[in-house]
């Protein structure tokens, strides 16, 4: 059984973020998935799986606990639940808005990568399945900026 937990998998990074700012960013995906964009003109946001590339070291990779900066919070909290770049497998989620496609690129609002950021996946924003109005979530997730 310890063999399976310990084993590991490969992602293959299908683009990269090549420009990012408040009001836009690019993404551009790499020729061989460019088809995968087929349709993704009909979604207004998209969510975005990308490697926190930065954070990529055993140090990084081996924090467990941190403290939320944004949030204002001066309590330690594991990794699992806040949204630290530093944790076991350096993966970001971010909600973008699709502002128009251009070839094999995205131009999108929201992002909150760094240019060279490697792009894992990408996924359309469904409001019935990606939405949960009644979530249940602590107090000092409600301060600092939204994420």
């Amino acid at each position: 059984m310890e063999g399976d937990l310990r084993r590991k998998a490969e992602v293959r990074f299908i683009g990269y973020v090549r420009r990012s700012g408040e009001e836009e960013a690019e993404i551009e995906i790499l020729p061989d998935f460019c088809d995968g964009l087929e349709g993704i003109n009909d979604f207004s946001h998209l969510i975005i799986l990308y490697w926190f590339h930065l954070r990529d070291n055993e140090r990084e990779r081996s924090t467990l606990l941190v403290f939320p900066r944004r949030h204002a919070v001066n309590v330690e909290k594991g990794v699992f639940a806040c949204r630290s770049p530093s944790r076991p497998n350096p993966v970001g989620l971010c909600v973008v808005r699709l502002l128009r496609v251009e070839g094999c690129r995205l131009m999108v609002r929201g992002l909150d990568a760094y240019v060279d950021s490697p792009i894992i996946d990408i996924k359309p924003y469904l409001p019935r399945a990606d939405s949960i109005p009644d979530a249940h979530v602590p107090s000092w997730t409600l301060r600092g900026p939204s994420t």
